[in-house]
């Protein structure tokens, strides 16, 4: 048991010495205008390198991949199927899309469907 402890502490002990070299070697002096400003060929940038990022496209994706992704969890109601009585297969099959559905109103419902500019 005095063994365990021993190596415990000496592993925390190890580690706290790597990381703090490891803070001491990577500080950073100072940030240039120049080294924090995008390249473009030795000149002064036009505009932002900053675009402005739709939010209303980042939800319609968030929404395809939850969709999508439970598309793959339907895949599975074949082999259900296969070792399930039919009304088994129909009662889970039903179920599981009416939580779709559900989730689909709700976003609609919420506005998260609209696309506007």
């Amino acid at each position: 048991m005095l063994l365990i402890l021993a190596l415990s502490i000496l592993t925390l002990m190890i580690t706290i010495i790597m990381m703090s070299i490891a803070s001491i070697i990577s500080f950073k002096t100072f940030m240039d205008r120049e080294k924090s400003s995008p390249f473009e060929c030795g000149f002064d940038p036009k505009n932002s390198a900053r675009l402005p990022f739709s939010l209303q496209f980042f939800l319609i994706a968030v929404i395809f991949l939850i969709f999508d992704v439970e598309i793959t969890l339907l895949i599975p109601l074949v082999v259900i199927l296969k070792i399930s009585s039919m009304l088994n297969f129909i009662i889970i099959s039903t179920f599981f899309i009416f939580i779709l559905i559900i989730g689909l109103y709700h976003e609609w419902n919420q506005g998260a469907l609209k696309w506007s500019i």
